[in-house]
């Protein structure tokens, strides 16, 4: 059975070593690296079971895959008691062990990243707190440093989620303004007359309940950096006293008659595709030519890699001590299901999903059970063209509107992304899709 297995194995590419001693099989261990062990369970000396649990307890880090009799049932769980990531049932095909062997190959491998990350995660600093090593966010990190002592405006572009004032704070922190304050506000949170009074000011008397003169945030903000978030949502009014702002580096508080100095580096944020807005009339192109000077687009978590995992061990670290659980990590089957999900609500949504496992998790890793079921659940939507029969198939105008409409699903419905990813300019895409009559979603 061995010179079989190692014949048939060997003549697909994987390097195989047998010993018919479970003894020696098991020394052989400590003197070789091995990514997967498959083992007979009756044998003379040491039998399957033995040495299955012997692995396990020694070098819980290679899986087992014990071959056994056909419909030993109770043989089968006492395998998988023993540890064992797999069982092979007697008669087999090469190709059924083969299967086996992949998946046992991959867990190990997926094993050995989530252990890695673990020891990345405790030695790393991050840059300004944002955890990440994949080019994505390479390419934002030498951005922010190469513009951080620069006085130009800053736009960070990016889904909900993915971390925007991490970027702006970090622009803060690493720039000359530092020792000033970083104030931040977000936009969309409330209404236009007391967002108006925020950002400017306002005189004593200027509108009932004004009993005081009031500084905005503007001057609040001078020597510092000033932070607006959501700025898409700025209701189209205000865009123009913004911009006169912005022009003259002064402000008029709301029922004052004096212009007020200040003297801020101004970084600002939107979930919004600006360029689409623009377009559409509602937001004025000259406030947008005056903040995009610099622009930083940050990378949806799906774009991130094995950014997904590093982070998730983080959270894991954060909640299981916030909340007194010896909860250490993530289970290889967990990894696989954070790495295939999408994650629409980024960074954010990770950050609530690891909390809500930790608490719910009852090992010291997290199960799949943890997961949300979205999560559990989740199937990727793939384009496939399959068949022989021409009449099966369809028009190239038909794989061309699905294409489009899952480039467009995958940039987070930001037209200008998905544009650029076809290879369109953003007038062509818009067309397109109003033939498709999708334009508003």
């Amino acid at each position: 059975m061995c010179d079989y297995l190692e014949a048939e194995l060997s003549s697909v590419g994987i390097e195989v070593m047998s010993r018919t001693n479970a003894d020696e099989a098991f020394a052989l261990l400590s003197a070789q690296e091995v990514d997967v062990v498959v083992t007979d369970l009756h044998m003379r000396g040491m039998n399957g079971l033995d040495l299955c649990a012997r692995v396990v307890d020694n070098r819980p880090d290679i899986p087992v895959i014990v071959i056994t009799a056909f419909g030993a049932l109770d043989t089968a769980i006492a395998t998988i008691r023993a540890g064992a990531f797999d069982f092979v049932a007697k008669p087999f095909n090469i190709e059924e062990l083969l299967v086996a062997i992949e998946r046992a190959s991959r867990h190990r491998a997926l094993q050995g990243e989530v252990k890695r990350l673990r020891q990345m995660v405790s030695g790393a600093q991050g840059f300004e707190d944002m955890l990440g090593s994949s080019a994505a966010m390479k390419a934002v990190q030498d951005l922010i440093s190469r513009v951080a002592d620069s006085d130009s405006t800053v736009l960070i572009s990016g889904e909900s989620g993915t971390g925007k004032e991490l970027v702006a704070k970090a622009l803060h922190r690493r720039g000359k303004r530092r020792d000033g304050p970083f104030v931040a506000i977000n936009c969309a949170a409330m209404p236009e007359a007391l967002l108006e009074s925020e950002l400017f000011g306002h005189a004593k008397g200027a509108f009932t309940d004004a009993r005081a003169a009031k500084r905005g945030l503007f001057v609040e903000a001078s020597g510092g950096t000033l932070f607006l978030d959501e700025l898409g949502e700025l209701p189209l009014s205000m865009q123009p006293k913004l911009l006169r702002a912005l022009e003259e580096r002064t402000v008029r508080p709301v029922g004052g008659s004096t212009e007020v100095p200040f003297d801020v580096h101004l970084v600002t944020a939107t979930n919004r595709d600006l360029e689409t807005t623009v377009a559409e009339g509602r937001f004025r192109d000259d406030l947008f030519y005056r903040i995009n000077v610099v622009r930083v687009e940050l990378p949806p978590l799906r774009a991130r890699g094995h950014d997904i995992l590093l982070l998730a061990q983080h959270f894991v670290e954060r909640f299981a001590t916030k909340n007194g659980r010896r909860v250490v990590g993530l289970s290889s089957a967990v990894a696989k299901k954070l790495l295939a999900y999408a994650w629409p609500g980024n960074i954010r949504e990770l950050q609530n999903c690891i909390e809500q496992a930790v608490a719910l998790a009852r090992y010291d890793e997290i199960a799949v059970d943890d997961l949300p079921e979205r999560i559990r659940d989740y199937r990727p939507a793939n384009i496939l063209v399959v068949g022989e029969d021409p009449s099966e198939l369809v028009p190239l105008e038909v794989v061309e509107r699905r294409y489009i409409l899952r480039v467009l699903e995958a940039a987070g419905g930001n037209k200008s992304v998905a544009a650029r990813i076809l290879g369109l300019d953003r007038k062509t895409l818009y067309r397109r899709l109003e033939s498709y009559g999708v334009s508003e979603r």
